[in-house]
């Protein structure tokens, strides 16, 4: 009998229908009644990492602490538990087919036919038992990027079915998320879509031990009969999965439906334990009953996809039950900020965060609003790109380097503030190549950013290519930005603030990554302070 339980979930009629949200969820349920839990995602594209694709493409690009790049649902799995996840939690069909047709040149092989199966599956199923087999977790949850039906998932829905004969049905589970639609016309839920999902994954030799429903009505005992009858589960494993007013509410609507209760019963474990929930219950209830609220400005390039700024997105709803402030973001598109519309656009901001990103578009309507925030006293808050392009706003705007830039955008500048990294000059290839992961970072002693983390020494992860140019470090600080928080390995400069401003901060690195629900991260409970703050001072 394995000593590790594992359980895979899948999706079926449609994508985006929350996957990743629902393993969180279990998984946090289960880490309540003190299994040692971790999620891992398999996706099915062919990059080797979503380092190389647009945020429109995939959203966001999740960094963890060993500078893997890694599908954004990383980031629900360490915000809803707290705990760290790592490059063997991510794995592409990419990396699947890459280090298969590395083993074949060495000759691992013995001169055999390498097909999909075994070779690809038996890759697919090493990865999947990789972090089961450290000792540290009581259960895994893999879920498996995709639809049932894709012709790309196949692979893994035949790994699973393979794991499943391998591990015996008390140590290994499906749970099948799928839609059930309500059609209007025919005012009724509609539970077709859902058997034929089922059906599918049937045919493929995997049966669903749980389904959960997605729905935007209430599902009735009778449809439920309904769905246990025709998918072949017990009624009490057809859990419903309505539309929640936040992410965090899920945890404890399945909690409700008995989802965790399934789960344990299903892989033989003890379901009687009860939950220890209360920091999680009493987060909600800050987030959910704030005393104030605030105008914050989010300034990006990729604001149509909310997804493409999730991390920061959930840090600031973290900071805000923290502050006990409901905290309305304002997208503004800093390619569309046109330098004479800019006080029109931002006037009504209690902060200003400048947002990440790579390339030359947007980048002047992100100087423009920097400038707008530090003339005006607004608190700022530039991550990334938006800590360089306040270095350069300062330089162009303060020191009157007209032409200040980074080589990035202009690689004939005659000031370039911002210049490529002296290790990154001799890179080639693209993918997983920038600064990534987590380094070391030093505070200035008496600044806000030492104040803020109460602590001399950090550690940040980042995910980047220029850096601060040292040469112009001097007549930056000489002119009022202060570099307070500098790399003690290779001098890079991480962090810098403006003296004569109440909270203007800018960081190098994603602060973002490491806020969670039960530690929020102090750079934007700070930030969110000092905005609050200053609304009320106006």
């Amino acid at each position: 009998m394995s000593q590790t339980k594992y359980i895979f979930v899948t999706g079926g009629v449609t994508s985006s229908l929350g996957k990743g949200i629902i393993a969180a969820s279990l998984a946090k349920l289960l880490q309540a009644q003190n299994y040692r839990v971790t999620i891992q995602k398999f996706d099915p594209y062919i990059n080797v990492d979503p380092g190389t694709l647009n945020p429109y493409e995939h959203g966001e690009c999740y960094v963890t602490d060993d500078g893997a790049e890694t599908d954004l649902d990383l980031g629900h799995y360490e915000r809803f538990l707290n705990v760290k996840t790592s490059q063997a939690n991510n794995v592409t069909t990419g990396r699947v087919y890459q280090n298969v047709i590395e083993k074949e040149r060495r000759g691992e092989f013995l001169g055999k036919t390498v097909q999909v199966v075994p070779h690809i599956t038996n890759e697919i199923k090493e990865r999947m038992l990789l972090l089961g087999q450290s000792g540290d977790f009581d259960i895994i949850i893999t879920e498996i990027g995709g639809t049932v039906g894709d012709i790309e998932s196949l692979p893994y829905i035949e790994a699973v079915r393979q794991l499943i004969w391998d591990l015996g049905d008390e140590n290994a589970m499906v749970i099948h998320l799928t839609l059930v639609p309500f059609l209007s016309a025919a005012g009724e839920l509609k539970t077709k879509p859902t058997q034929h999902s089922v059906k599918t994954l049937m045919e493929s030799g995997v049966k669903a031990n749980v389904l959960v429903c997605r729905t935007e009505h209430h599902i009735s005992d009778d449809i439920k009969r309904k769905l246990a009858l025709f998918c072949n589960v017990k009624p009490e494993a057809v859990i419903q999965s309505i539309d929640a007013e936040t992410i965090y509410d899920v945890p404890l609507l399945m909690k409700e439906e008995g989802l965790d209760q399934v789960v344990l019963n299903t892989l033989n474990l003890d379901p009687n334990k009860t939950h220890d929930l209360e920091e999680w219950e009493a987060f909600l209830k800050k987030y959910k009953n704030p005393k104030h609220t605030i105008e914050i400005g989010l300034v990006g390039k990729y604001v149509e996809l909310q997804d493409s700024y999730k991390s920061i997105l959930e840090a600031i709803n973290h900071a805000g039950a923290v502050n006990e402030t409901k905290v309305n973001v304002h997208s503004i598109h800093s390619e569309h900020l046109q330098t004479q519309e800019v006080k029109e656009k931002l006037k009504g901001l209690d902060g200003i965060l400048v947002a990440p990103g790579f390339g030359e578009r947007g980048i002047e309507g992100k100087i423009d609003a920097i400038r707008y925030a530090r003339e005006n006293k607004i608190p700022f808050f530039g991550i990334c790109l938006g800590m360089q392009m306040a270095v350069i706003e300062h330089a162009r705007n303060v020191m009157g380097l007209a032409d200040a830039n980074s080589t990035e955008m202009n690689t004939a500048c005659a000031h370039p503030v911002i210049g490529l990294m002296e290790d990154q000059k001799e890179v080639t290839h693209k993918g997983g190549t920038m600064r990534l992961g987590a380094w070391k970072c030093d505070l200035l002693p008496n600044s806000i950013v030492a104040e803020v983390y109460g602590d001399k020494t950090i550690e940040e992860r980042h995910r980047h290519r220029f850096e601060l140019n040292n040469e112009y470090k001097k007549a930056l600080e000489d002119s009022g930005l202060k570099a307070t928080g500098v790399n003690p390995d290779t001098g890079l400069v991480e962090i810098v603030e403006n003296n004569d401003h109440p909270w203007f901060v800018g960081v190098q690195y994603h602060p973002e990554y490491k806020s969670t629900v039960l530690n929020p991260h102090p750079l934007f409970v700070a930030f969110i302070s000092a905005a609050l703050q200053n609304k009320k001072e106006k």
